[in-house]
């Protein structure tokens, strides 16, 4: 006997339905009465300064994080001064918090003693921005993470784009960074190294600390460099509030946009308005929310559940004028 494709249909359906009934419904239940960081503190290093451009996201990220996971945060921002978080780790240290969230720009052989204490008191460390590599390596069991980019490599994707402009062998470069900390200068390592590689003039200069906390001190220099380099091609730098006065500079030397291939890092809003005006070529795209709100999960889950540290690469790609203007909604409001 012959069934249609209507009575089929039907009849599977039904059986369906039965299955249905007859099955157990099962809920996952929370492993936790409230929030899963109820109860808990962390101390996060946010870097720079409160509000900006290359901080917000990050303060965004974590207020988001706790606000998910209802941890206590307290910020501690050190207009980049190594030093500063330092001081900063031992005012956490004291307080007895859960967890310990840090830049790694001092290096290991400034920040290891001290983690040692946290440690040892069972308080979590884990790490942002810039890499621990010792840290990671003796802590990861103990919740000790990543979140941020891998330096060298992100340098270097960031002169991939200024290569991909225009910028070619003999052409001269100046790759203004900060090459006095160790870790930190990875990545302005990396842009300078795949420049040279490629057959680019590279001279380098280091950015002072006094650039590094205020970056409008960066003009005049830059300008005077520029104005001593007629045959300059192209500026590179791994530092976010530099990048985004470049292109002051590059006015106040006459440039027009274009004429200087330049390739930076971070979305501050100067470094948005370089984009649009073309005065900046590309950016490195750390997706710093994520440098906020990942540390962040980071404790919570090593405190409540023990987890080992994950690192976790934050930035593979950079923005331009052409791709910039899609992700202005979300950079106004802190989130990249």
């Amino acid at each position: 006997m012959k069934m249609n494709n209507t009575a089929l249909l039907a009849g599977f359906g039904l059986l369906a339905a039965g299955l249905a009934v007859a099955a157990p419904a099962y809920a996952t239940q929370s492993t936790t009465p409230g929030p899963l960081g109820a109860g808990m503190t962390i101390y996060m290093q946010m870097g720079g300064n409160p509000g900006d451009g290359a901080t917000l996201p990050r303060q965004v990220g974590a207020a988001d994080a706790s606000h998910a996971f209802g941890i206590k945060v307290i910020e501690q921002y050190s207009a980049w001064n190594p030093e500063t978080m330092l001081d900063q780790f031992r005012q956490a240290l004291a307080a007895r918090p859960t967890c310990i969230a840090i830049t790694g720009h001092p290096g290991d052989a400034a920040f290891g003693p001290l983690i040692a204490k946290a440690e040892a008191q069972g308080i979590i460390v884990t790490v942002g921005n810039t890499p621990l590599p010792q840290v990671a390596k003796n802590y990861v069991g103990k919740g000790a993470g990543y979140a941020g980019v891998d330096l060298y490599i992100g340098g270097g994707i960031t002169a991939q784009a200024m290569l991909a402009a225009g910028l070619k062998a003999g052409d001269e470069a100046l790759e203004y960074g900060v090459f006095n900390e160790t870790e930190r200068s990875q990545s302005d390592r990396g842009l300078r190294d795949t420049l040279e590689k490629a057959g680019v003039k590279v001279t380098t200069l280091n950015i002072s600390p006094q650039v590094d906390s205020d970056s409008s001190l960066a003009v005049p220099i830059l300008v005077a460099f520029i104005e001593s380099h007629p045959k300059l091609k192209a500026i590179g730098t791994q530092h976010g509030g530099v990048t985004g006065f470049i292109p002051q500079a590059l006015r106040q030397a006459g440039k027009a946009p274009g004429q200087i291939i330049v390739g930076g890092i971070d979305l501050a809003p100067s470094t948005i308005a370089g984009l649009q005006g073309k005065y900046i070529t590309a950016t490195l795209d750390q997706q710093l929310y994520l440098q906020g709100f990942l540390p962040v999960t980071q404790c919570v889950l090593s405190a409540a559940y023990h987890f080992a540290g994950m690192s976790i690469n934050t930035g593979a790609g950079v923005e331009t004028p052409q791709s910039i203007d899609a992700l202005i909604p979300l950079i106004k409001r802190g989130i990249r």
